[in-house]
């Protein structure tokens, strides 16, 4: 019902809220293998219960203003996502993401959905910095992040237990007056 536009191609951002935890689940489903390479989302949504309880979680995060989760959608099929994983408004800090479907890949649907939450981040909860940790082996993540004009901050070493391995993490961020900045009609 409430959906946000994001563009000619009939792609749209709607809330991804729990009463969809079965169309969720078989998204999961589709793209397990794909988006578990990077992140561990898929090993936490393996079940119907446990998709219900992923975004249960998030739906108490809007509502207790630390959090959200959006969900991308194409021809009516939930392909992908963009999440504020925390946020806390009082410091004006919050850490955003985002996984895809690997049918959808190329498109720009993340680099587009991430430009509508920070948008709303910025402009409508006041964050004054978005961050982005992504693997340093996600190639992809980087380039999104790139696009989005935010500045690489460094490299926590083996900061990340995941699948048995220690994984490296890029930390990358843009700050408020950035993104005004780089935002066509806004000003600086």
């Amino acid at each position: 019902m409430y959906a946000t536009s994001l563009g000619d191609d009939g792609a749209e951002l709607r809330a991804l809220e729990p009463w969809r935890a079965e169309e969720f689940l078989a998204h999961m489903d589709r793209g397990r293998e794909f988006v578990g390479r990077h992140v561990s989302l898929p090993d936490a949504v393996t079940d119907l219960a446990s998709s219900r309880a992923f975004l249960q979680t998030y739906a108490q995060r809007l509502a207790t203003d630390t959090g959200r989760i959006d969900g991308i959608w194409t021809g009516g099929t939930l392909v992908g996502g963009v999440l504020l994983r925390t946020m806390d408004v009082p410091r004006g800090t919050a850490e955003a993401g985002c996984w895809l479907e690997p049918s959808v890949v190329g498109r720009g649907l993340v680099t587009r959905a991430a430009r509508v939450l920070i948008d709303w981040a910025v402009e409508e909860r006041g964050i004054h910095r978005v961050e982005w940790v992504v693997s340093a082996a996600n190639a992809a993540s980087i380039a999104v992040a790139r696009r989005l004009g935010m500045t690489k901050e460094g490299v926590l070493r083996e900061s990340y237990p995941y699948r048995g391995r220690r994984h490296d993490m890029e930390m990358w961020s843009v700050l408020a007056p950035e993104w005004r900045a780089q935002r066509p009609g806004r000003p600086g």
